[in-house]
């Protein structure tokens, strides 16, 4: 049932983006349904690639107040975004650098976006309880990313 649930997000995505080529938009409207859907997480949100100061800068998202700017390879996100490859955090107190933005955050889940070749930000989602993650959500996850950096 939740693979199933997980493949009608992607198909409700899809069906909100497919004709709107505002990057903005697409992003947040993304943002929202995987907050609106997902259980037990407590932000999700995108981290886009700044070119001018070579950072991650804070993007569409819904939850808490978040980090605005972060390096290449520091923490979660800056580390999937260098490796250009999903990150999965069971326990984020586990994870060196980890960069504290919601202290009720104790796991994380980061996919990088990448379009063309280029890496261009990472979808970062935390979760107030450990091991919210499991591989059938980062499968479906990929799967969303996959939809939605066509239309952005």
């Amino acid at each position: 049932m939740q693979i199933e649930t997980n493949h009608l997000l992607t198909k409700q995505l899809h069906s909100i983006i497919h004709d709107e080529t505002n990057r903005i938009a697409n992003l947040s409207n993304a943002s929202a349904l995987l907050f609106e859907h997902l259980d037990r997480i407590n932000w999700a949100g995108f981290y886009l690639w700044d070119d001018t100061d070579n950072e991650l800068v804070l993007g569409p998202f819904q939850g808490k107040v978040a980090c605005i700017r972060i390096s290449n390879g520091s923490g979660v996100c800056g580390t999937a975004f260098d490796k250009a490859e999903t990150i999965v955090v069971p326990d984020v107190n586990e994870f060196p650098g980890h960069i504290v933005c919601d202290a009720a955050s104790q796991s994380e889940i980061v996919i990088p976006l990448i379009k063309d070749g280029k890496k261009i930000g990472v979808l970062d989602i935390d979760a107030p309880v450990k091991n919210r993650f499991t591989p059938e959500d980062q499968a479906m996850l990929e799967e969303f990313v996959s939809v939605l950096i066509h239309h952005i």
